[in-house]
């Protein structure tokens, strides 16, 4: 029998990536998600005889017990998530959401521990818990000594990591944490809401920034805008890379009880992205920026360290962005054409 696992937000950016990575290694896979980031989507694994998606809320927490009685894995990555336009728009209901779905996550893992044959939860964190940080790189356990983060997404991101080693600590529930660093993919559409948000004459997906910045180039934008002054500092990481790093955290026995960050090693500034982006659009035009001003919590940088990850899980991000965007601009041009961004 296939080991079996259960991801949460599976029909979602870093999700689609996730279970395609874990059926082409030959796992059966349940996918959870209740669409209500882009509405429903087609994947290319929608039909693969180990995958079944269930459409429903994981705040179900009668049917999250259900599915997770049947499982060895739960991957829990479903959560309301967006760019940094996105988790400004919805502060509070990403915090009180996010705190449900976890809720309802670890209530249900709690149980199939006990009485199933789970064996561990892999928790999706985010690289926004080093958000106080004023040291660099950001290291595993610096988020425990630092201030907590400002914004309501980073603060709900720590309180998940704070989930699992209470899980584990009063009721001995085995947990990995990894934190992806900055994804880069395809996947990632228009975020369904009530609110526009313009950058400029284009109005924004509420995505993250690679996406928005090509859809803008898209969309004709010139001069193009960016938010401040572009020399913030990210590490852009391919979505494949982020999938095999999750999967390897999820097998290593040396990643029990442990916290990872998942990333490249590449520091990028916005405005070199910006510049790379631009360069394979429109090689012979110009660039020209406008600098807009930038949101609350933007964080300046963004430098994870990486060798953990390196070291016990044999890891690394080998991925460049040039290889990213040639994938990636050419199915946001398409999204933009089709009007689905």
């Amino acid at each position: 029998m296939s080991t079996h696992v259960v991801v949460t937000g599976s029909a979602g950016f870093i999700g689609g990536y996730v279970v395609k990575e874990l059926l082409e290694h030959g796992y059966s896979v349940t996918g959870v998600d209740n669409h209500s980031k882009y509405g429903k989507v087609a994947r290319s694994y929608d039909d693969h005889p180990d995958y079944r998606l269930i459409e429903a809320d994981v705040q179900d927490t009668a049917l999250m017990t259900e599915l997770l009685a049947e499982a060895d894995h739960l991957i829990a990555g479903a959560a309301m998530i967006g760019g940094i336009s996105y988790f400004h728009t919805y502060q509070y209901d990403l915090l009180a959401s996010n705190e449900r779905i976890i809720a309802s996550s670890c209530d249900a893992a709690i149980e199939a521990h006990r009485t199933g044959r789970l064996q561990k939860v892999t928790y999706m964190s985010s690289s926004m818990v080093f958000e106080s940080t004023d040291e660099w790189p950001s290291a595993e356990g610096q988020e425990l000594r630092i201030p907590p983060p400002l914004s309501s997404y980073g603060f709900q991101k720590l309180a998940v990591e704070y989930f699992a080693r209470a899980a584990h600590d009063q009721y001995g529930l085995p947990f990995t944490i990894v934190r992806p660093f900055n994804c880069v993919g395809t996947g990632e559409g228009r975020a369904i809401g009530d609110v526009d948000i313009l950058s400029g004459n284009v109005k924004l997906a509420m995505s993250h920034v690679v996406p928005d910045l090509i859809q803008k180039v898209a969309k004709g934008q010139d001069p193009l805008r960016i938010l401040g002054d572009g020399t913030q500092v990210r590490h852009y990481t391919y979505g494949g890379d982020l999938a095999r790093g999750i999967r390897m955290a999820l097998e290593s026995p040396q990643a029990l009880n442990e916290d990872f960050n998942l990333s490249t090693a590449q520091s990028t500034t916005v405005l070199e992205l910006a510049e790379a982006i631009w360069r394979h659009m429109k090689p012979d035009e110009p660039l020209r920026i406008v600098h807009d001003p930038p949101f609350e919590h933007d964080v300046q940088r963004r430098v994870p360290a990486t060798d953990k990850a390196r070291d016990v899980l044999g890891f690394e991000a080998t991925t460049s962005l040039d290889e990213m965007l040639d994938e990636v601009i050419p199915w946001v041009v398409a999204a933009v054409e089709s009007g689905t961004i």
